[in-house]
């Protein structure tokens, strides 16, 4: 039995090491939403202020984990007063709930570079799956640099009231469907 566990801890060290971390480039990413207003017109906001890290042992990133966070009173949507409503108790309450979490469990490649990923979102203290669509563009080497990028293309919806983010009435006024979308762009670490 000692045989069996000091293999399989020799194992788990061994795919560990092999994992390579790749940061990202916040030059270079972007975390946004789209809602519709009014049932005629779209309106796009993004968080300022986020991060991510993502790592993988395999080269297609097929076991990639990504991890994200994001600062909900960095929400930008090119209007101050619908912000600071959105920050207020009625939406996000980011005084109570500041920080916006996502953590993949799964990273499967669908087909050539699409994915999908399946991790938990946090967000106004409460935590739900979400599966969204993903699009690799790379790996390639920075011409620069010379180190390798990777740059990803993340899509897909969610429903506030999942997540309990504004009132039930305001659904003629604020869509309950957001379409989420983040281009990232990572370097091998």
């Amino acid at each position: 039995m000692k045989k069996v566990t000091l293999f399989t801890a020799f194992l788990f060290a061994s795919v560990a090491t092999f994992a390579q971390t790749w940061k990202l480039d916040k030059a270079h990413a972007k975390v946004g939403f789209t809602v519709t207003h009014l049932l005629v017109s779209e309106v796009d906001g993004n968080f300022k202020t986020f991060d991510a890290t993502l790592t993988s042992s395999k080269p297609d990133f097929s076991d990639a984990v990504v991890e994200l966070t994001a600062d909900v009173n960095s929400i930008d949507t090119d209007n101050e007063r619908r912000d600071s409503d959105l920050k207020s108790d009625k939406f996000f309450d980011a005084a109570k709930f500041p920080t916006l979490t996502f953590k993949s469990k799964t990273f499967q490649k669908v087909e050539g570079k699409k994915y999908k990923v399946t991790g938990d979102l946090t967000m106004h203290g409460v935590t739900k799956p979400v599966t969204l669509d993903v699009t690799l563009n790379g790996p390639i080497q920075h011409p620069m640099s010379k180190k390798d990028v990777a740059g990803f293309k993340i899509t897909g919806e969610i429903k506030r009231s999942d997540f309990g983010i504004g009132p039930n009435m305001t659904t003629a006024v604020v869509s309950d469907e957001i379409a989420l979308r983040a281009n990232a762009e990572f370097g091998k670490q």
